[in-house]
């Protein structure tokens, strides 16, 4: 009996297209005289790359129908200029991450929700080049030497990329969106993120010069929290923004952004965020801004506080506002001096006046659920006052949270200090009560 040969294998019809086009793309390289590409302006290249894109797909072996022909057209130019196959998702305001884990898994989280879409590329070697392509654009490499790469996109976005050997199942890479529209205060308080009494106490504590911490897990929406607090920094006054990527936008006229700079090949090279904090205090700050606090920097960022640069602020990545603090006590550690515990509990709290603590609910919802005031440390214990909290109770049919707002009755210590400053903030926002959301807000004239 003779055997009957095995069936070739059916090719998913969408990876057909991207194997089409890398071999189209290919041609049109092979074509380009790129010394005299060069020469040409910007607009008239991008022409004739597209007429010979066209003129390509028009070809009988290529045997594209005239709207797949377009299609290809299209994707063959982003290849070139945008973001390949996710070009659709980067221009998508809904879509917040885009997760690429090999050539035929890219999700996305849009609205809070994290989904899987249909786009695929045509193999490892297009997902390659297409991280290559977007690394070098941001002047940094990626290779087997240096297989990790941390990037900043034109369009203000933030790549991370992975590639084998580390990744074990193809190139990965990982897109936080920028958005082209900044998402204010006014908008978070729309979409009930917290509520007007709590957002006022928050910007009568900017205007008035505390130091705050703002914690959270990863997408819980700390960066755009500390954004909208920095629209509330007086004009009058100097601030120094530390990050290892750059993504506040800071409106203020007299701002000084520094950025981390990674090690070369050789390893050489680094600049540290303590490194930039240690030279930010050379250039009279009034106030300093650290994107994260990740490590040593977070002991310099205290003595900042501590000596004449109040109003400073900074975000920690953490599941509650107690870890954040234990995650501070971490990081002194790491910076190679050693403080006993007391010491260094004694030198946060002299240091942080007001902990924000922001969530991404199961929902997707994002939530100020925790604004607490740091009271001091008393027999090495932290003396934490809640003022204002969030209390979930559960989801409704529409997968929304359901849950409210709350004034805990806890009049905070630092009411007198903002009222020396010039900042009356009433006593009855804090009085003991649910919070209404609003749908309309205008922060408060203090």
């Amino acid at each position: 009996m003779i055997a009957e040969s095995a069936a070739p294998p059916v090719q998913d019809p969408r990876q057909a297209f991207q194997l089409l086009k890398t071999r189209l793309h290919r041609q049109m390289v092979d074509a380009i005289d790129l010394s005299k590409a060069g020469e040409l302006p910007e607009r008239e290249l991008r022409s004739q790359l597209r007429s010979l894109a066209a003129h390509l797909c028009s070809q009988q072996s290529v045997n594209l129908s005239g709207e797949d022909r377009e299609v290809m057209v299209r994707e063959i130019m982003d290849e070139i200029y945008g973001f390949g196959p996710i070009e659709p998702l980067m221009n998508d305001l809904d879509v917040s991450d885009v997760l690429i884990n090999g050539p035929d898994s890219v999700f996305v989280e849009r609205n809070g929700r994290l989904e899987r879409t249909d786009i695929r590329f045509a193999d490892d070697a297009h997902l390659l080049h297409f991280i290559q392509r977007l690394v070098g654009r941001a002047g940094r490499r990626i290779d087997e030497v240096s297989p990790m790469v941390d990037a900043k996109l034109p369009d203000g976005s933030r790549l991370n990329a992975v590639i084998p050997p580390l990744a074990l199942r193809g190139p990965t890479v990982s897109i936080r969106r920028f958005k082209n529209r900044a998402i204010v205060l006014e908008d978070m308080v729309k979409m009930g993120s917290l509520t007007p009494e709590m957002a006022d106490f928050i910007i009568a504590s900017v205007r008035g010069r505390m130091n705050i911490v703002v914690s959270g897990g990863t997408g819980a929406g700390k960066t755009t929290l500390l954004n909208n607090l920095s629209r509330f920094i007086p004009e009058s006054e100097r601030v120094v923004t530390i990050e290892q990527t750059a993504e506040l936008q800071l409106q203020q006229k007299d701002v000084v952004a520094l950025e981390t700079r990674p090690p070369n090949v050789e390893g050489r090279g680094e600049i540290s965020q303590r490194d930039l904090l240690k030279n930010s205090l050379r250039m009279r700050p009034d106030r300093i801004i650290v994107g994260e606090a990740r490590g040593g920097e977070v002991l310099d960022m205290l003595q900042a506080m501590n000596t004449g640069h109040d109003g400073s602020m900074s975000t920690v990545h953490a599941n509650e506002t107690r870890d954040a603090l234990d995650r501070m006590e971490l990081m002194i550690a790491l910076s190679g001096i050693e403080l006993p515990t007391m010491i260094a509990r004694q030198y946060i709290a002299s240091a942080v006046q007001i902990l924000v603590h922001m969530a991404r609910l199961s929902t997707g919802e994002r939530k100020v659920v925790r604004i607490s005031e740091l009271c001091g440390c008393q027999d090495g214990l932290y003396q934490i006052e809640d003022i204002f909290v969030y209390r979930m109770a559960g989801v409704d049919s529409d997968g929304k949270s359901r849950g409210a707002f709350y004034a805990t009755g806890y009049e905070p210590q630092a009411l007198k200090r903002l009222a020396s400053r010039g900042f009356d903030v009433p006593a009855m926002m804090f009085a003991a009560r649910e919070l209404a959301t609003k749908t309309e807000y205008r922060p408060r004239v203090l």
